[in-house]
């Protein structure tokens, strides 16, 4: 078993962390949440006070953080990891940001001789709960094959994607597929409502036939359809609006950069961004809410 530092205990970060206390890993915990530090210490992590104890001494410090700057300001900068840190972890990014910023973080860990994959993942809290997600990575085959054991604590799926910033790649090429679906959807099921369908009735006819997907079959946007979703608790829980926005606008401008056309992510992109704005608290809910964008209210 290793000793992991883990730093940020959001909605993903404290299952995946959970999940590697499960194993029988020795963890050290941190994050700007005093609370969510003292709930794993309760269940045998042990919580530091800043990003830099939490690593050092470590075999691997696993990030997931919200957004490139905050996982920059962790990482780079005289404060940062790869400056502070005397010994040399091997560092896991497990937050989806620009590929652009994983490989500039990517460079200056190679120039202090550190050991850096990207490893953004895909499943959703109930993924990151169950140890099911799918991991998908960017670094040198050595530093995967080092990693892999690990992430297998916390994941089903592992997937050796290519060099520095190719886990970032498909990461936005997954998200920007399932922000097209989740809307196309709530489009669909807004449409057959509207005509008097039954929602369940529906929803297993669109599940069973060609428009069957990971959204119908896990992620239902209609309330009621699935209990335990969250268009079932008011869109409470899941994964944020706000974040998946974050995503679409990664995805769009990564396209941009490279001359690819994205249409229908573009689209998307818009779509999130009207309903992001209908209301004040918008953001946080679950992405799923971009249902409430093709219904009137009640």
């Amino acid at each position: 078993m290793a000793i992991i530092g883990f730093i940020g205990l959001g909605t993903m970060g404290a299952p995946m962390a959970r999940n590697l206390l499960s194993a029988g890993h020795e963890l050290r915990v941190f994050d700007v949440s005093a609370e969510a530090c003292a709930m794993l210490a309760s269940e045998g992590a042990t919580a530091t006070e800043n990003a830099i104890e939490a690593a050092e001494g470590a075999e691997f410090a696993i990030t997931m953080l919200p957004n490139d700057t905050i996982v920059s300001g962790v990482m780079l900068g005289e404060e940062g990891l790869i400056e502070q840190l005397s010994a040399r972890p091997l560092l896991i990014d497990c937050s989806t940001i620009s590929p652009d910023t994983t490989r500039r973080i990517a460079h200056a860990a190679a120039d202090k001789g550190f050991g850096i994959i990207d490893a953004p993942v895909s499943g959703g809290p109930t993924g990151a709960a169950e140890g099911t997600l799918s991991f998908m990575v960017g670094g040198s085959e050595t530093d995967f094959a080092r990693a892999e054991p690990v992430l297998k604590n916390m994941g089903r799926l592992i997937v050796h994607a290519g060099d520095n910033g190719a886990g970032q790649v498909a990461k936005l090429c997954n998200n920007m597929t399932a922000a097209v679906v989740m809307a196309a959807t709530a489009e669909a099921l807004a449409l057959g409502i509207s005509q008097g369908l039954d929602p369940e009735k529906l929803s297993s006819i669109m599940a069973n036939s060609s428009a069957g997907s990971f959204v119908l079959n896990r992620w239902n946007p209609w309330p009621g359809v699935m209990p335990d979703t969250p268009a079932s608790r008011d869109y409470a829980g899941g994964f944020q609006l706000g974040l998946m926005l974050k995503d679409l606008n990664l995805a769009v401008a990564n396209a941009r950069d490279a001359g690819a056309s994205v249409p229908f992510g573009a689209l998307a992109q818009s779509m999130y961004m009207m309903q992001a704005g209908r209301a004040q608290d918008a953001v946080r809910a679950d992405f799923s809410s971009i249902q409430k964008l093709f219904t009137r209210p009640a």
